[in-house]
């Protein structure tokens, strides 16, 4: 169980984000629950952490491709909850389209949130980590950064920089106690992949069907307690990556 611990869950307001939330909130954990824009979305999310687990929860607004705005949350964070134990990455935005037609400002915002938001709150949280000598980072990665996925050129790019990332600061801060691993979600069912319905690799799941944000959550639960666990990918994809 995480009773005493404090996890912070970018993107936490809807989908995987969300139901991160309240899978490590039952799991006795405090809970920071970091948004972009739909503060009221986030709220209930840390209202229900309160309410159905009796847990501290409170939610924060913050760019997290934004450096500084990420230090000040950080602090914040800090601040309001003493310690922090838990990082789970899960922000990220789409802008779809075929390289040859992608505008540069669709690319960057791709990355710039996906992968240097990651960097970024990992950048600031570790001092955190250091403080409580232990620390899990879970970066919420996907299937797309392991075997591509036309149409996305900026997304599975931004989703296997994830994955060097993962790697590189798992190996970098092991021996001070801080785990770092990446979780691969295929396609699960949230409102961002309304969108994609109809894409013909759905059919090429193994075991037939999309998956659900809590199973998700299920395998971010495991690597929270997961101690002998680091620099790990772990699909939960429904075999399509096998």
């Amino acid at each position: 169980m995480l009773n005493g611990k404090t996890a912070v869950v970018t993107g936490g307001s809807r989908g995987i984000g969300a139901a991160i939330a309240y899978k490590l909130a039952s799991m006795g954990a405090d809970v920071a629950v970091i948004y972009a824009g739909n503060r009221d979305a986030a709220e209930s999310v840390c209202e229900k952490c309160k309410e159905d687990f009796g847990v501290k929860a409170r939610s924060y607004v913050c760019d997290v491709a934004d450096f500084t705005a990420v230090k000040d949350t950080a602090a914040k964070i800090k601040e309001d909850f003493g310690a922090l134990h838990i990082l789970v990455n899960n922000a990220g935005v789409t802008r779809d389209g075929l390289a040859a037609m992608m505008k540069e400002e669709d690319f960057d915002r791709v990355v710039d949130t996906n992968l240097k938001g990651a960097f970024n709150m990992i950048r600031h949280c570790i001092p955190l980590f250091l403080r409580s000598r232990e620390g899990c980072i879970i970066n919420i990665s996907s299937v797309s950064g392991l075997i591509g996925n036309a149409g996305q050129c900026n997304y599975s790019a931004s989703k296997a920089g994830l994955i060097g990332l993962t790697k590189s600061v798992a190996k970098e801060y092991a021996a001070k106690g801080i785990r770092c691993n990446a979780i691969a979600p295929g396609f699960i069912r949230t409102d961002m992949t309304e969108a994609h319905s109809d894409n013909p690799l759905l059919a090429m799941i193994p075991l037939g069907r999309m998956g659900e944000a809590e199973e998700v959550a299920d395998a971010a639960a495991y690597l929270a307690e997961a101690r002998y666990v680091t620099g790990e990918v772990l699909r939960v994809d429904g075999g399509i990556a096998m």
